[in-house]
């Protein structure tokens, strides 16, 4: 299937890196206008050269990320593509990296997901809202409390928005990844100790690469998924069935 989006206008965050660059890419091939937020200048320099509206914004600053779609939109679509991760086991990790983690996964998320939703709900549009969620939210692992915890949020957010704005015709819906080849997770998952056993419990026998997270993330943001909604999409090779 090949997804159209051409004149659709689509804000990614997290733009700058893995799933969130994967999905502008992949946004600006099916025709997209696409305005890009993140941290990291020179990505946001080459998104700027490639026809995106890039901006600088510092996700978890609420007011600032709000008033920046703001100025922005509106929109039709949202990708909230952006996210950290901090390990640590029940013994070791600090209650500060929790705060953190809910700060940039959960609290961002649902701090845009309100501002673009209330520009479409004003512009008198419908539109797809996708969360980049985890299979961490679905199950747990191993010195990732703070973060299947703040997935879980996540997608408890992902199906409240489903539910209030589904009578604006704003769609709502969550992907739910393995483990990913991004810079992120190839930090955390370098160790061959730690990754083999990992890949043993995936039938697919394999991580992700992020352009097969994007293209869900596409279908999810197009027609083709006009009565999908509430859903949590696991993108994992199967893991999530054991």
């Amino acid at each position: 299937m090949n997804i159209d989006l051409r004149g659709r206008r689509i804000l990614v965050t997290g733009a700058t890196s893995g799933i969130g660059l994967a999905t502008v890419e992949a946004l600006l091939e099916a025709g997209a206008r696409v305005a890009a937020l993140g941290r990291n200048r020179d990505a946001l320099d080459r998104l700027d050269a490639l026809g995106c509206t890039a901006r600088r914004v510092e996700l978890t600053d609420s007011a600032r990320l709000e008033a920046q779609i703001d100025l922005l939109g509106p929109f039709d679509g949202l990708v909230n593509g952006a996210g950290i991760t901090r390990l640590g086991d029940v013994f070791s990790f600090a209650a500060e990296d929790l705060d953190a983690l809910f700060a940039a996964n959960a609290r961002a998320s649902a701090v845009a997901a309100r501002a673009v939703a209330r520009g479409m709900r004003e512009a008198g549009i419908g539109g797809s809202i996708v969360n980049v969620s985890s299979q961490g939210s679905l199950v747990g692992l191993a010195e990732h409390l703070g973060y299947c915890a703040s997935k879980g949020a996540l997608d408890a957010i992902t199906q409240v928005l489903c539910i209030e704005l589904g009578p604006h015709g704003i769609r709502v819906n969550a992907v739910n990844p393995t483990v990913t080849l991004t810079p992120m997770a190839q930090q955390a998952w370098s160790d061959p100790a730690k990754a083999a056993p990992m890949l043993a419990q995936i039938p697919l026998g394999r991580f992700a690469r992020p352009e097969e997270v994007a293209a869900p993330i596409l279908f999810l943001l197009s027609d083709a998924a006009s009565m999908i909604s509430g859903v949590r999409l696991p993108i994992d090779g199967g893991y999530t069935c054991r």
